[in-house]
């Protein structure tokens, strides 16, 4: 059985653009990355996107669904209202390039700024380490990070006031702990984060938990605009 729905998504770039209605037949089981793709394929061959596994494992197929960060690959259509228009727009906190597209490039140079790993020397003649096994569960957490920015998109610091040259955001909070808490590393990456790396800024409001697809892979509420 197929019902027919309209998507409003973003077409433009970095110069502008508006959003542009598609009515289109979806079927059960569709999620709104095939919807993309339909569309690219029966209505608007030049409609730009990013997408890459289809699994929820790369982070590159980010957008805004209904208001909401999403992965489009994760977003079934029987978890968003399709009674009326579906809109899908870019990540709103990074610049555009065209269409759904965004310029993340600005988490790369973020995370060349942090300290690397630095491990102790090894604790046996052949080389190696000893660690406990807690220690290693507790850093294996924050590996979950598939990098798909959608914390960074809708960290109010970022997004709605524009602290970039201040700011590392949550993902590289996260990854800045993940480092301090492994076991074997020897570096101190506090005074960074506290002067260089705007730590003070968060003001602890979890939207980044709620849009994070390895905590929250449905999220509800509607990011900050």
């Amino acid at each position: 059985m197929t019902t027919t729905v309209t998507f409003r998504i973003w077409r433009g770039d970095a110069g502008g653009g508006k959003l542009v209605d598609y009515a289109t037949e979806v079927s059960e089981g569709m999620v709104v990355l095939d919807v993309v793709h339909k569309i690219q394929a029966t209505q608007a061959n030049d409609l730009a996107c990013r997408w890459n596994c289809k699994a929820g494992k790369c982070g590159s197929c980010s957008a805004e669904i209904n208001g909401i960060p999403r992965l489009m690959c994760m977003t079934r259509l029987d978890m968003i209202p399709i009674e009326k228009p579906v809109t899908i727009e870019p990540m709103r906190a990074f610049p555009s390039l065209r269409d759904l597209v965004t310029d993340v490039s600005w988490n790369f140079r973020v995370k060349k700024k942090i300290k690397p790993f630095k491990p102790r020397k090894p604790d046996e003649p052949d080389g190696t380490w000893r660690m406990q096994q807690e220690d290693i569960d507790r850093v294996q957490e924050f590996r979950k990070c598939i990098e798909c920015f959608l914390c960074q998109d809708v960290c109010h610091v970022l997004r709605d006031h524009g602290k970039q040259d201040e700011f590392i955001g949550p993902r590289y909070l996260v990854y800045t702990a993940a480092l301090e808490m492994h076991p074997l590393d020897t570096e101190d990456r506090l005074p960074e984060l506290k002067q260089a790396h705007g730590i003070g800024y968060c003001n602890i409001t979890k939207c980044c938990t709620t849009v994070c697809p390895s905590t929250s892979p449905s999220p509800t509420t509607p990011s900050s605009r």
